[in-house]
C-alpha cells in the first residue's frame, strides 16, 4: 500500500471582505491529500510501456503524442513497482483481476480521503464532534459498507453522523457533492458537513491495446488523489473562515447522449469509451447552462465572473473559453490544475478551487463565479458560487 503524501500547510485566513448571505451554505476549510509516486509527464510513457511489456513502437508513439496535448506535467498515482510485483497480472491483456484491483483501491481511497480529511479539518479548526454530516464520493471503490462509514471510523467521528455515499459519478462528482452538501447545510441549521472525494486509476490500468483507444488518452491524462472541504450555512465568523459562498446550484442532463461517455464494470476492471462529440456537446450546451444560474443573481457578462471549471482536458476548456468569449487567463485556475494533478476525476474542482481562493484575496477579485463541472449522462453540473 502506497503512503500518502499530505501537501497542506496549516494556513490562517482572514474574515471574509464580503458578509456571507444568512441561511446560504459556505465552504469553511479546504484539503487535499496525494500518493507518494509523484510522475513526471515526460517519464511517463517510458514507464507504461516497460511496465505493461508493449512492445508495439505505433502504440508508444501516439501515446507520446498524447501526453504532450493534454498539457499535464505531473501527476500523482497509487500504482507503484511494489503492487506490479505483488499483482503482475495487472498487466496481462485479458486477466481476471477485478478481485486483486479492489484490494488495492478499497484501501487506497480511504487512506487518501483521510489524510485529506485531517489536513481540511485542521484548517478549520474545530473538533471533529462538530462534524454532523459527511459525503464521501469515489468512482474508485466497491463494497458495501462503503468508503463513507470506514472514513467516518478512521476520523473517529460521532457514530450517528449523517453519511452520504456517491458512487461512480465520474468527473461531476464532486460538484454533485457540494451540491449535495449545500442542501444538507442549508437544511440542518448549525450543521457542518465534511465532503470528501478519493479517486484512483488502479480499476482502469491495463496494458495498452489497438481496439481500445481510450485506454490511451487515460493513460496520458488521469492521476490520483483526494480532496476534503467543511461546508455549513451561518458561519461563526472570528472562529470560522468562510471563503466561498454556494448561492445557487442546478443539475442537466442532455438526453440522447449516455453513450458519448460510456463507463463499464468487467473481470477485468473498468472500461471506459469516450466519444468524439464529447467537447462538442459540451459547447453546444453551456452558454444555456450558465445563463440559468447568472439569471439566480442577476449576472450577464460572462468576463465579470471567476471560473472554477473541471478540467476534463485542455479541449473542454479552449471550446468553452472560446464558445463563451472568455477573456484570457478566466480559466487560469483550471489549467493549473489540470497541468499539476491531470485529471483527478471528482477531486479536480477543489484542487481548481484552491488556487481560486488565493486570487480572489486579491483586491479586484470578482464578487461572483460559477463551478462547473461535466460527466457521464451527459450531465451537466453547475453552482453559482459568491467570493466572500
Amino acid at each position: 500500500m502506497s503512503q500518502i503524501n499530505n501537501t497542506i500547510v496549516t494556513k490562517q485566513y482572514p474574515s471574509p471582505r464580503r458578509a456571507p448571505t444568512p441561511g446560504k451554505a459556505t465552504i469553511l476549510a479546504i484539503g487535499k491529500a496525494f500518493p507518494r509516486q509523484l510522475v513526471p509527464q515526460d517519464r511517463l510513457v517510458e514507464g507504461y510501456i516497460r511496465d505493461t511489456k508493449c512492445n508495439d513502437l505505433a502504440i508508444k508513439e501516439k501515446l507520446e503524442r498524447l501526453c504532450k496535448t493534454t498539457t499535464v506535467k505531473t501527476r500523482y498515482t497509487v500504482m507503484s513497482k511494489e503492487i506490479l510485483e505483488k499483482y503482475p497480472e495487472l498487466a496481462m491483456e485479458g486477466s481476471p483481476t477485478i478481485k486483486q484491483r479492489l484490494e488495492i483501491t478499497n484501501p487506497a481511497v480511504v487512506e487518501m480521503a483521510k489524510e485529506a480529511s485531517l489536513a481540511c479539518l485542521k484548517e478549520w479548526g474545530r473538533p471533529t464532534d462538530d462534524i454532523t454530516h459527511i459525503v464521501y464520493v469515489s468512482s474508485s471503490e466497491i463494497r458495501l459498507p462503503g468508503g463513507d462509514l470506514y472514513l467516518a471510523s478512521e476520523l473517529s467521528l460521532r457514530n450517528d453522523v449523517g453519511r452520504v455515499m456517491l458512487y461512480f459519478l465520474g468527473c461531476y462528482g464532486g460538484v454533485t457533492g457540494l451540491r449535495v452538501a449545500k442542501d444538507i447545510a442549508e437544511n440542518n441549521p448549525g450543521s457542518r458537513v465534511l465532503l470528501t472525494t478519493s479517486e484512483t486509476t488502479i480499476l482502469g490500468f491495463r496494458p495498452p491495446s489497438k481496439d481500445r483507444p481510450y485506454d490511451l488518452v487515460g493513460a496520458a491524462l488521469f492521476g490520483d488523489g483526494a480532496a476534503a472541504v467543511v461546508i455549513g450555512a451561518d458561519p461563526i465568523l472570528g472562529r470560522e473562515f468562510p471563503f466561498m459562498e454556494l448561492n445557487h446550484a442546478i443539475q442537466q442532463f442532455l438526453p440522447g447522449t449516455q453513450n458519448v461517455i460510456d463507463g463499464h464494470l468487467s473481470e477485468e476492471g473498468i472500461n471506459f469509451k469516450l466519444g468524439r462529440d464529447l467537447p462538442q456537446k459540451i459547447e453546444d450546451n453551456i452558454e444555456e447552462f450558465c445563463k440559468k444560474l447568472m439569471a439566480k443573481a442577476g449576472l450577464k457578462e460572462y468576463n465579470d465572473l471567476f471560473w472554477a471549471v473541471h478540467p476534463g482536458g485542455p479541449a473542454i476548456l479552449n471550446r468553452l473559453e472560446c464558445t463563451l468569449n472568455l477573456k484570457k487567463g478566466k480559466l487560469e485556475c483550471s489549467r493549473r490544475a489540470l497541468m499539476d494533478f491531470g485529471n483527478v476525476s471528482s477531486n479536480t474542482i477543489f484542487y481548481v478551487m484552491e488556487y481560486m481562493r488565493e486570487e480572489l484575496k486579491k483586491e479586484d477579485g470578482e464578487e461572483w463565479g460559477l463551478a462547473l463541472a461535466f460527466g457521464p449522462g451527459i450531465t451537466f453540473e453547475g453552482i453559482l458560487i459568491r467570493s466572500l
